[in-house]
């Protein structure tokens, strides 16, 4: 029997689906996509707010082979830190962009992996460069900021938090790091301090050197002006003008300090080719205080202190003749101008023809009195500040001094000059700023940091102020100060005196002073000329901070009450009034260290906490397996 049934599809042929299980089909598909779109919205919102809310405020903009510069939006900022970010070399704040928050910036050069470059609109423009690295362990980056209007005035801040800065431009009260210092933001040129204490003195380069082993090098043809907030921001600007000039600077930074500043900062060439005569080194020098109107009272005052040098046996030395008595001895000049008070002459240094008259006169001069060493003062500020309304702003750079600088060395390697900037490399002696009769940093305490700051831009032979400062009426008064002065200047390159020891009506004085004359001459000349050997072949300075053995130690950093001769002698003297105690930190922890009073020694990395230190005692410290180091005589003078 036959049954109907359903009839099956052709294996060939289409399957129809039932109305409801097509229904709902179509449901699902429907639901999905909407679930699609869903989780797409949702994707596409997580991004966005990670964008906004989540992604970092630094980007990288230029990455070298250990270092790279951090662009921050918020704080709009600059840092360079090491690629791993366990290093922020330095961080600079750019107080000419304005304030609109979060700033995104875009390379224009993005082409040149080298290079990086952005504008703000009607604001300024910025180039940043790396340079390639060469043979140099240091990495540098060329900055470079453009004014787009007349009215903007560029100003980048670096940071002092955590970082200790030296170099620039020394100071009436010199600190050490230069932290400490609080001084407006003014034309980086050398001003006298006498006139203007709160400017920059006698030396000054432009380069600065921080401790974290970042130096910054400003371009010479900036009209700079530099401030610094104490602790807080060292600030390199230019005010607005309608010469729109950009602000070019280069920041270098490697593992160290000392090796950043071996490769970027030193001020002399690798070969030298001449140094000053270091025959002077042996004689102390002898100012005469008192006053002379008619030559033959000058006369009789010059014989009066040669029989005194001779009678209390302070053997040979120079007399240091002042301007007022060589005019009385050989001479007025033509009165054109005030200086210091006087009337005096103004050389047109841009004038061959004026040149030459001046040559001409300082070289009769040396013939005519048989003197040896000529002293070359002025040239602080600009001689043509009247003329800075009419004239570029070039006019109010230091571009004399350079000059003035020069003329002095054709006068030969015994000339002594008073100011000095980009003249490290001439066979000149640079005179030292007078300095206040007191312990504060305008006097003694002072005294080590600027020897430091000297040293560190490459003026290794200067002449210091004289024992107790010069910024005195008549004689000094205070034997401690005196005393004190005459152990640090007893490790410098010349002894100089205005107050004569026999002053003080006590024959301590006058043995001790002769002591540390003859030490001078026997163990610090000596040492000084050995590393004068040094410095013409490598440009590492003759006096040295105590970090400069130990560039990763960061108690090293702040020690401005001790330095080094060469790496093998640390000098450690009494700065403070009162004190026969004192705290010495020796450097290098491979090192030791034999006190040359004690004999004593001790391992590098130790902290001697109140080493006595008699008044007429200065402590010092000979490294350990040091080759050809002088020998040095302690003698034991009591009060």
């Amino acid at each position: 029997m036959l049954r109907r049934g359903r009839e099956m599809p052709s294996p060939g042929g289409d399957a129809s689906l039932e109305p409801g299980v097509k229904e709902m089909n179509e449901t699902w598909k429907g639901a999905i996509a909407c679930l699609g779109v869903a989780l797409l919205s949702l994707m596409t919102i997580g991004v966005l707010y990670w964008q906004v809310v989540e992604k970092p405020d630094t980007d990288w903009i230029l990455k070298g082979q250990f270092s790279g510069l951090v662009w921050d939006r918020k704080a709009l900022s600059l840092s360079l830190r090491s690629l791993n970010q366990d290093k922020i070399f330095t961080q600079i704040e750019h107080r000419h962009l304005p304030n609109t928050g979060v700033t995104l910036i875009h390379n224009l050069c993005w082409f040149n992996q080298s290079q990086f470059c952005s504008i703000w609109d009607e604001v300024t423009e910025l180039q940043v460069f790396l340079e390639p690295v060469n043979q140099s362990v240091a990495e540098c980056y060329q900055v470079e900021w453009t004014p787009r209007h007349c009215q903007v005035a560029l100003k980048d801040c670096f940071s002092m938090v955590n970082v200790s800065w030296f170099g620039g431009g020394s100071m009436h009260s010199q600190y050490w790091p230069i932290n400490n210092a609080d001084i407006d933001s003014q034309p980086f040129i050398i001003s006298d301090l006498q006139d203007t204490p709160t400017g920059y003195g006698s030396v000054l380069e432009r380069y600065f050197l921080g401790s974290t082993g970042v130096a910054v090098r400003i371009r010479q043809d900036v009209p700079l002006h530099v401030g610094i907030t104490s602790r807080k921001w060292l600030c390199l600007g230019i005010p607005p003008s309608t010469e729109m000039v950009p602000l070019r600077y280069t920041v270098c930074v490697s593992d160290s300090l000392r090796t950043v500043h071996q490769q970027v900062g030193s001020m002399i060439p690798a070969a030298q080719s001449a140094l000053p005569d270091t025959s002077i080194l042996h004689f102390p020098f002898w100012r005469l205080q008192k006053a002379a109107d008619v030559v033959q009272k000058l006369e009789h005052n010059l014989k009066s202190l040669s029989n005194k040098l001779k009678q209390h046996q302070l053997g040979d030395g120079l007399i240091d003749l002042s301007e007022q008595s060589t005019q009385l001895l050989f001479g007025e000049a033509p009165a054109l101008m005030k200086w210091r008070g006087k009337f005096a002459v103004k050389l047109n240094i841009s004038n061959e023809e004026s040149c030459d008259w001046f040559l001409a006169q300082a070289l009769r001069l040396q013939r005519r009195t048989e003197v040896k060493y000529l002293t070359l003062e002025g040239g602080e500020g600009s001689p043509y500040i009247d003329q800075l309304q009419q004239h570029s702003w070039q006019l109010g750079s230091d571009e004399y001094i350079i000059q003035f600088a020069q003329l002095a060395e054709k006068l030969g390697n015994t000339t002594i000059i008073s100011t000095a900037t980009r003249a490290a490399h001439l066979p000149v002696f640079v005179r030292m700023a007078p300095r206040q009769s007191d312990w504060s940093y305008a006097g003694l305490k002072g005294l080590i940091p600027t020897v430091l700051h000297y040293s560190l831009l490459g003026y290794n032979f200067f002449i210091p102020d004289t024992v107790g400062g010069s910024l005195t009426n008549g004689f000094l008064a205070d034997e401690e100060l005196f005393v004190r002065w005459l152990q640090v200047v007893s490790f410098l390159p010349v002894m100089s005196f205005s107050t004569p020891p026999w002053a003080f009506g006590e024959s301590w004085i006058v043995n001790l002073t002769r002591s540390y004359i003859y030490r001078h001459k026997t163990f610090v000349v000596p040492l000084i000329v050995k590393q004068t050997a040094v410095l013409a072949v490598l440009g590492d300075p003759v006096f040295r901070p105590v970090w400069w053995v130990s560039p990763d130690d960061p108690r090293t950093l702040t020690i401005d009450d001790a330095f080094l001769i060469g790496d093998e002698v640390l000098v450690a003297p009494v700065t403070e009034s009162g004190r026969v105690h004192r705290d010495i930190y020796l450097p290098g922890i491979s090192y030791q260290w034999k006190d040359v009073n004690t004999a004593q020694v001790f391992d590098g990395g130790t902290l001697l906490q109140d080493y006595p230190v008699a008044l007429t005692e200065v402590a010092v410290f000979v490294r350990e397996n040091s080759r050809n180091t002088p020998t040095f005589e302690s003698q034991r003078i009591a009060p």
